[in-house]
């Protein structure tokens, strides 16, 4: 179905599919090939998707597509499950370009965003999402050293720290990047998936990725990009980037693919595209 997602109306259409789930990396595929013609499946009446950021552009060409199915943002480590989820508002509205929040708590968890200490940060001051629940895991098999940074003890619950950088607001918590997705480069924090979500919004890209290499002092970043037509001129997506980022955040390099690399489960395959960078440098 990742080779061919034109195809799938048809197959859910046939199957007399009810519930979709997956992650957004299909779904984003269908509604860049989908043509706005074709039948849409007549028995779909939810769209569940989660695992990475949905590109607003193409989550609102799908909901043109297939507008009858309601749509649910959402989002949970393997180590929690689904602990949060956000109804995607009908019609997107034009003029949004950011991600859509990945909701409010679900009732089976509890939730708090803490800084680097574990301490409670101030709402709507960013800082790592933190789970609690029946359905968080006890830890990592054989690997205590590892469950020790990652699960925690507070007011005699098991917290488990996501990685993932949130910020609380009044449609819930806002993603903003994956702690392993920032990097320092010249003194400057950067957020790679910053980076992401800008490029997103160009009208001539149907998907991009963006990782470092090396290391600080001479870090490099590097965008791949999968262009709708022609490719564009580096140039012209550096400028882009010049006047919706701060300099330090641009890109040094793009690089164009006709596909990003995915894993088995539909994600963006990043330790690949690090792979190709180290690869190029070496």
């Amino acid at each position: 179905m990742l080779q061919a997602p034109r195809h799938l109306a048809t197959f859910l259409s046939a199957r007399a599919i009810t519930v979709w789930y997956s992650a957004p990396a299909i779904l984003g595929m269908l509604a860049e090939q989908h043509k706005a013609r074709s039948p849409a499946p007549n028995r779909l009446r939810l769209v569940l998707f989660a695992g990475e950021v949905f590109p607003i552009a193409k989550l609102r060409r799908l909901l043109q597509l297939w507008p009858q199915p309601a749509y649910y943002n959402l989002y949970g480590p393997t180590e929690t499950n689904v602990c949060t989820a956000y109804r995607v508002p009908t019609p997107i509205p034009a003029e949004r370009v950011e991600p859509l929040p990945i909701g409010h708590p679900c009732d089976h968890c509890d939730t708090i965003v803490v800084d680097e200490h574990q301490q409670p940060v101030p709402d709507g001051e960013p800082g790592l999402l933190c789970v609690a629940g029946p359905s968080v895991a006890t830890g990592y098999w054989n690997a205590p050293e590892k469950t020790a940074q990652r699960f925690f003890q507070r007011n005699g619950q098991r917290w488990y720290n996501t990685g993932d950088i949130v910020r609380a607001s009044p449609k819930g918590y806002l993603f903003l990047g994956r702690l392993d997705r920032m990097i320092k480069r010249h003194g400057y924090r950067i957020e790679l998936d910053e980076i992401e979500s800008c490029l997103a919004a160009h009208p001539e890209l149907t998907a991009c990725a963006v990782v470092s290499s090396g290391s600080d002092g001479n870090t490099t970043i590097t965008a791949f990009v999968v262009a709708r037509d022609a490719p564009l001129c580096p140039t012209d997506l550096s400028r882009f980037c010049y006047n919706r980022l701060a300099r330090y955040m641009v890109p040094d390099q793009f690089r164009y693919l006709p596909d990003l690399p995915r894993t088995s489960t539909g994600k963006t395959h990043y330790q690949l595209l690090e792979r190709q960078c180290d690869a190029k440098q070496a």
